[in-house]
């Protein structure tokens, strides 16, 4: 070790007074005795020697003060830091430590000094100890941010990490090691709770229906959840680094947009807008977003997230075209009650007159072009009703394939020549329960648009197939159910249809022509949605188009149809007309008494009431209408009911019979007579009721 100058000089001063003392010495040696000057010579060396050894002493007392000021620093330092300091030995056995140091394991001074590390740790943890002390011991480097697991005195397990380096002798030589310890315990467990809430959010964010993404300043993606790939069909890694409005349908423009809002409202909630998929495919997306920001309140980005709301938008499509369909329907409903009102007078009259007037055959042919055009006017009411809302008139238990054999050669006249009609059925067609004339309407618009659609020469497929539909498929569908049906396929290789004509084809009136055709296939809709059926239409221009009609299935044998009775019957009895079209009284009234029946009118429920309570006679027979001034004909039947329960009645109406006249029947009323009715209907039903067939 180098000396300090002042050790050097005082060496050196000793050395002068010895080397001195010697000459002294060999004087008196040689002379034999002792004069002035060796006096004087003994004298100087005795001062200077004890001046040295004066100044020795305080140098070494002032030396040992420093040593104590500096230990008491050292101490007060060590005790007053909350890391621990530690110096073992090399065997690993404590010899020095601080306060913090027993805090740390949680035993006294006492219990620690002499304890070896594998008293406080695993086997496997105190042989990486080992591992890493004797590393520093070999390369003589030290050792830092070493972690280990250790077990305090209560038997608790705590996370420290430690440094180590080496303690040398006066020679250089290592003989232990000292460092500093830090309990980490709660930060590991920060950190363990840190990277549980990081597994949990990513979860959370990988579970959810909604895509999530984040993206920077500068607008790149930094996070994007798993959804985000069965939304855009980017992978998690690809999807990274790219610009975050990639995926917007106008790039740019729509990220500015939603910055904009973003900076005025500070978030954004439900924000309809279109998205790109990688493949190029543009979907409805909802949005949310907001701004992240960090522990300072610091804007570092936005949050991202969405949700795929196509099918949605889709089926919202469906409903709304649904609702703005039952609103027209309700209103056809209507219209045909007070048509089919105004035609009962003029065909009824029509028909009192030709058989009050002698025979003519001049006259003949001018009354049957009128009724010929009262027929034709009828059909128009039948589609308005089709079209309503009750548009099943007398269903009946029919298979398609039979159906569509026997009404072909009816419908063929009105199909160009040069237009083949092919039909395609599978083996076993299920029965289905629906009105024959109504199906026939069905038939007839759709062949009707497909001969249209081809200009020259051309082909019309019909097929028919018994169909199996599960959930999954009638959730695509709303208004089907689950469960068998009988699909009717018409396939032509027309023209075809673009997107707009095909949205636009079942709404009443809607036509492709110059002069439309009346209601067409939005009669057609309706017919097969009150049938609890299902239409769809596959389009394309230039490639034809594809009709698609599904009707439950039933396991009903077919009836045999009754061939119609057109005799006129007379009979006899009274009857109560409640009925407050002047025009139907005229005519119905002059009818029923040409067939021999008495007549009692009621314009109003209230006038019904009185006749039924009051009147002393037998009353046979009440026509019901539905709409009266004063009270709907659901809540009037079962009060005349109530005051002649033995009455039967027979619902007679504008409207449909499965319209409001349906829930009458369902109550108890007889039968049914649609109007406008011939005098031959009207005998017949009359008979029938009044004689219990």
């Amino acid at each position: 070790m180098a000396k300090s100058d002042y050790e050097a000089e005082q060496e050196r001063r000793i050395l002068y007074l010895e080397t001195k003392v010697k000459h002294l010495t060999n004087d008196l040696r040689i002379t034999g005795k002792e004069n002035e000057t060796a006096t004087a010579s003994y004298l100087e060396i005795h001062l200077n020697m004890k001046k040295i050894i004066d100044d020795r002493t305080k140098e070494l007392t002032r030396a040992a003060e420093e040593l104590r000021e500096s230990e008491q620093k050292y101490r007060n330092i060590l005790e007053s830091i909350e890391e621990g300091y530690y110096e073992v030995d090399l065997a690993g056995t404590f010899t020095f430590f601080n306060d913090a140091m027993c805090k740390i394991r949680g035993h006294s001074r006492e219990e620690l000094m002499g304890m070896s590390n594998r008293d406080y740790m695993t086997e496997e943890t105190a042989k990486e100890v080992f591992k890493a002390f004797n590393k520093v011991y070999t390369t003589r480097k030290p050792a830092k941010n070493l972690e280990w697991e250790t077990i305090r005195k209560d038997g608790t397990k705590s996370h420290v990490e430690t440094s180590a380096s080496l303690i040398k002798d006066s020679e250089g030589e290592p003989i232990g090691f000292r460092g500093i310890v830090r309990d980490i315990t709660e930060r590991k467990m920060m950190e363990a709770e840190l990277v549980q809430t990081k597994n949990l959010l990513q979860n959370i964010f990988d579970s959810s229906i909604d895509g999530i993404t984040s993206a920077d300043l500068e607008g790149n993606v930094i996070y994007s959840s798993s959804r985000a790939k069965d939304i855009l069909g980017y992978e998690r890694e690809e999807f990274l680094g790219k610009k975050v409005y990639v995926h917007y349908e106008n790039g740019v423009e729509d990220a500015k947009k939603i910055m904009k809002e973003l900076k005025e409202k500070g978030e954004l909630r439900d924000y309809d807008m279109r998205f790109k998929k990688k493949d190029g495919e543009l979907i409805d997306i909802n949005l949310s977003a907001s701004y992240l920001r960090n522990e300072k309140g610091e804007v570092i980005g936005t949050l991202g997230v969405y949700r795929d709301i196509t099918e949605k938008k889709r089926l919202e499509a469906q409903l709304q075209k649904a609702q703005k369909m039952e609103a027209i329907a309700t209103l056809a409903g209507g219209v045909a009650h007070e048509f089919n009102n105004a035609l009962m007078g003029i065909m009824g009259n029509i028909e009192l007159l030709k058989m009050n007037l002698p025979e003519d055959q001049g006259r003949d042919k001018y009354f049957e072009r009128m009724k010929r055009s009262g027929h034709r006017m009828s059909r128009l009411t039948d589609q308005l009703l089709a079209y309503a809302q009750g548009g099943k008139y007398q269903p009946k238990n029919l298979k398609l394939d039979d159906f569509t054999i026997e009404t072909l050669p009816i419908l063929q006249h009105d199909i160009n020549p040069t237009v083949k009609v092919e039909t395609h059925f599978s083996k076993d067609i299920s029965y289905i329960r629906a009105d024959n004339a109504q199906m026939q309407m069905v038939l007839s618009a759709i062949l009707a648009n497909s001969n249209e659609a081809i200009e020259e020469v051309g082909l019309i497929r019909i097929t028919a197939e018994n169909k199996a539909f599960d959930e999954d498929f009638t959730k695509q569908h709303p208004g089907l159910k689950p469960g068998y049906y009988v699909c009717l396929t018409i396939e032509d290789d027309g023209k075809g249809m673009d997107k707009e004509t095909r949205d636009g084809i079942f709404e009443p009136f809607f036509t492709t022509k110059f002069q439309g055709r009346g209601m067409g296939m939005a009669a057609v809709y309706g017919i097969v949605k009150n049938h609890d059926g299902w239409i769809s239409v596959d389009s394309e221009l230039g490639k034809g188009t594809t009709v698609r009609i599904y009707l439950p299935a039933i396991e009903i044998a077919v009836e045999k149809p009754e061939k119609a009775k057109v005799e006129v019957a007379t009979g006899s009895g009274t009857i109560l007309m409640i009925e407050d079209e002047e025009v139907v009284i005229e005519v119905t009234q002059a009818m029923l008494e040409m067939l021999g029946y008495r007549v009692m009118v009621a314009k109003t429920g209230k006038d019904a009431i009185h006749i039924a309570e009051t009147f002393d006679g037998q009353i046979d027979l009440a026509l019901l209408d539905i709409k009266l001034p004063d009270i709907d004909g659901r809540n009037l039947y079962p009060l005349i009911m109530k005051a002649r329960s033995n009455l039967k009645v027979i619902v007679f109406s504008g409207y449909s019979i499965d319209g409001p006249a349906r829930k009458i029947l369902d109550a108890g009323a007889h039968d049914f007579i649609q109007k406008p009715f011939s005098l031959a209907t009207l005998s017949e039903k009359l008979k029938e009721v009044l004689e219990g067939k």
